[in-house]
């Protein structure tokens, strides 16, 4: 499929008149306008294109959905709708994610590692629209009320996983498919608790938004498996945030490069 087949796909499957769309062929962009609200977005069409390539369909359904609820929340926004502090959570991006929206206000962020970074976000139930200045105007907060907020809100999320076993070494899955699954790293009460069963190596994973992957390493055969799985779930996420994985040591996330041979001494010597 090419872009301009796909550009005339999406602007097929939403005619909405107050939609404008504008094709950058050298950029390979879809630029979509609201009219009355005067706001955008804009979408990588080789990236959709890929995903079409694994998962068919399915792929274009996902991205009209998401464009159709991102409006939808811009709308709610604009008649008021959008002010409950309760909806208020963190997201994890990585940090090549942009730091402002497409109207030029500046995301309200966070500093996490080297690897992401994190932003917030009002929820309305099928998405959320994340909070950049004229947001928190709106909202009547102060930056420093609405990063407290969040991080309340984000030990409220349920931390149920699903455990696998593989070689020796156990991973633990958090896929809960809310939009807030890789936020639960910064649940500082979920991590503590999840050191206390783990008696190997703890790695900690946000490979994508919408999965979380803890990692009882045992051995190098756990690493080897951690990293194609990390990749895996990177190349394929809707929202992909980063392939590496953190270890987790005295409270604290480092990021390494998954390999066996470079897990940490310090670990190793515990065996």
């Amino acid at each position: 499929m090419k872009s301009t087949e796909l550009f005339n796909i999406l602007r097929e499957r939403m005619p909405n008149p107050q939609l404008e769309w504008r094709f950058d062929r050298e950029k390979e962009t879809a630029h979509i306008r609201h009219q009355d609200l005067g706001k955008g977005m804009s979408i990588s069409l080789p990236q959709v294109i890929n995903r079409f390539e694994a998962k068919g369909d399915a792929a274009i359904q996902e991205i009209v959905y998401t464009i159709t609820e991102t409006f939808n929340a811009m709308e709610r926004e604009a008649k008021g709708e959008m002010k409950s502090t309760e909806h208020i959570f963190p997201v994890i991006r990585s940090t090549s994610f942009p730091t402002e929206s497409n109207e030029g206000h500046k995301f309200i962020t966070s500093e996490h590692t080297a690897e992401t970074r994190v932003y917030f976000a009002l929820d309305v139930g099928t998405t959320y629209r994340l909070i950049d200045e004229n947001v928190v105007n709106s909202l009547s907060l102060t930056e420093e009320q609405i990063k407290e907020i969040a991080k309340f809100q984000v030990r409220k999320l349920k931390t149920a996983v699903k455990e696998d076993h593989v070689a020796g070494n156990v991973f633990y899955f958090l896929n809960e498919n809310d939009g807030y699954d890789a936020s639960r790293i910064l649940n500082e009460s979920f991590l503590k608790e999840m050191k206390t069963k783990i008696t190997g190596d703890m790695t900690v994973s946000v490979p994508h938004q919408d999965v979380l992957i803890i990692g009882d390493i045992q051995n190098e055969t756990g690493y080897d498996v951690l990293a194609q799985m990390a990749m895996h779930f990177f190349t394929n996420g809707k929202v992909p945030i980063t392939s590496l994985s953190f270890i987790y040591e005295n409270d604290e996330l480092e990021p390494i490069f998954i390999m066996a041979k470079n897990r940490p001494n310090e670990e190793n010597d515990k065996k």
